[in-house]
């Protein structure tokens, strides 16, 4: 049967999301859990790839194993088993053909920025000491909805097929003590949404102004935008699926 895993992480301690070989990763820690409390090898496949540092929300990632008898004591266990940082929310019986990777059809990211210097942000969010204007920096994340190719803003070298992403919603917002931008689309390339953060802290200083968002884009360029920001402030907070995949029989 296969399932889908909901569940949180602080990314601090981990290289990602995905295994690599000689360093400590999310996936290796969830599927070591699993393959303990079941008795069996079990692999998983994520929503998507966060990188080194960066935090998840809400994440999802399919498995395959005979039925499960209770799923709830099964979350109980494995929030008992696995470290502090990641925890478990639910386990779903899915469609066979579920995929948690290319059936996500919207996936929502936050990145967090503090203006004054704040010790209990120091691992969550991005110390930004200059003065930015919002009107500007939201007028030119207005912009990011009107193009489709975003490879001025993926990391270099990366190995994709398409550079194409549909920008659902892109802005900024004054939460308590903390700026937020959040950026919805359909699929994010490696290290997008941390270089148009970047980019928008160029327009918030006057740096460069809204609309050169549009010859930035165009340029297909990482060079001509922004740096990038810290990982410490990008989180993965909303991954959608259709609802036809889970399977509420069961």
């Amino acid at each position: 049967m296969r399932y889908f895993i909901q569940f949180s992480y602080f990314g601090k301690a981990y290289h990602g999301w995905q295994n690599q070989p000689n360093a400590i990763t999310v996936q290796e820690v969830l599927e070591k859990a699993l393959s303990t409390l079941l008795r069996q090898e079990v692999s998983v496949v994520g929503a998507g790839r966060t990188d080194t540092g960066v935090h998840a929300k809400e994440m999802f990632a399919h498995f395959d194993f005979d039925e499960i008898g209770d799923r709830e004591e099964l979350v109980y266990r494995l929030n008992a088993f696995l470290p502090e940082d990641i925890s478990v929310q639910q386990i779903y019986v899915m469609k066979p053909e579920a995929h948690a990777r290319f059936d996500a059809v919207e996936r929502t990211y936050e990145y967090w920025l503090v203006q004054e210097k704040n010790p209990f942000y120091f691992d969550f969010a991005h110390y930004a000491k200059h003065s930015l204007d919002l009107e500007a920096m939201n007028q030119a994340a207005s912009l990011l909805l009107g193009h489709k190719d975003f490879e001025c803003f993926s990391k270099s070298n990366s190995d994709v097929k398409t550079f194409l992403c549909d920008v659902k919603e892109a802005a900024w917002e004054k939460k308590d003590d903390k700026w937020v931008f959040t950026i919805t689309a359909d699929r994010f390339l490696r290290n997008m949404v941390r270089a148009i953060v970047g980019t928008l802290l160029d327009v918030g200083m006057g740096k460069i102004n809204p609309e050169d968002i549009n010859t930035i884009l165009e340029s297909k360029d990482r060079g001509e935008a922004g740096v990038s920001v810290p990982a410490k402030g990008l989180y993965l907070t909303k991954v959608l699926y259709p609802k036809e995949l889970f399977d509420e029989q069961k």
